[in-house]
């Protein structure tokens, strides 16, 4: 079995690459200078000479913010032209392609959780690029998961947990969003459920996956931050605005993905786990 894994030094592809190496399943892993997906022939010519049997496409711009203005064209290079590269070449040697995509995808206006089956209606560019990305691979692949995930935070890379504990040291009280309400998702949960699809040869299509339960950006401060001393107070989304639109109620049902037997901790218990291996 050949793995290819895009994006490889990001934040899911590194804990994607630990997995596998505890897995001891061999893979081959790309960054953008070993290979530039927004190149078409490039692309082809990789992936026709690796043949792989899998593809964990985890290459993806996600700066938010710049994607409203500077990074806009980069947003649709990587994330939509990058996304029909690979999903060519993929179809093109059988392999099954694995797309992760975004809670972004949604407007955030639905009060109840978000089926795989409710309607798109992205308000950001990041999220037209990911959507766009998600109807190529149902467009030109046979054989695809979609995953879509939220608020990723884990060993590598910057996210929410690592900016909260930077702050946490030069601030003594911090102003956290408190109406903007999704689910955490720890890497580790989400590079463990990539492969459980893969390994177990689930139905292809659309899955959710996130920690279980859910919070607002605030909730998830405090439990960042409960053994600091540092105070954490709610402010709303219109005292911290931002370039990109986030949806404010943005929690995804993560039913399909809890019937093929797969186990999801809550994201506390996530969160609590990856605190004590950072320690």
């Amino acid at each position: 079995m050949t793995v290819l894994i895009t994006g490889g030094n990001g934040q899911l592809g590194s804990e994607l690459r630990k997995l596998l190496d505890e897995k001891k399943v061999n893979y081959i892993s790309t960054d953008s200078k070993e290979l530039d997906i927004t190149d078409g022939n490039a692309v082809k010519s990789f992936i026709e000479s690796l043949n792989p049997d899998t593809i964990y496409h985890c290459a993806a711009y996600t700066a938010v913010d710049k994607a409203e203005d500077e990074g806009k064209e980069t947003n649709y290079l990587v994330n939509v032209e990058g996304t029909r590269n690979i999903a060519k070449a993929a179809e093109q040697v059988g392999a099954t392609l694995v797309y992760i995509s975004t809670d972004y995808v949604f407007d955030g206006s639905k009060q109840a959780e978000y089926t795989i089956d409710d309607e798109t209606n992205p308000k950001n560019e990041y999220g037209h690029g990911k959507l766009e990305g998600e109807k190529i691979v149902r467009d030109l692949v046979t054989n695809y998961y979609i995953v879509r995930t939220s608020w990723v935070f884990g060993e590598f890379g910057s996210n929410f947990v690592y900016t909260m504990q930077r702050l946490a040291e030069t601030h003594d009280k911090l102003t956290v969003v408190s109406d903007q309400f999704g689910r955490p998702t720890w890497t580790r949960t989400l590079a463990e459920f990539i492969t459980f699809i893969v390994e177990e040869n689930v139905e292809y299509g659309t899955y959710h996956l996130s920690n279980d339960g859910s919070c607002s950006w605030y909730e998830f401060a405090n439990e960042i931050l409960k053994n600091k001393k540092v105070e954490v107070a709610p402010v709303t989304s219109n005292d911290y605005p931002q370039k990109a639109y986030r949806p404010k109620h943005s929690i995804m049902d993560l039913s399909k993905s809890k019937e093929l037997g797969f186990i999801i901790p809550t994201w506390e218990d996530a969160l609590k786990t990856f605190l004590s291996k950072l320690e």
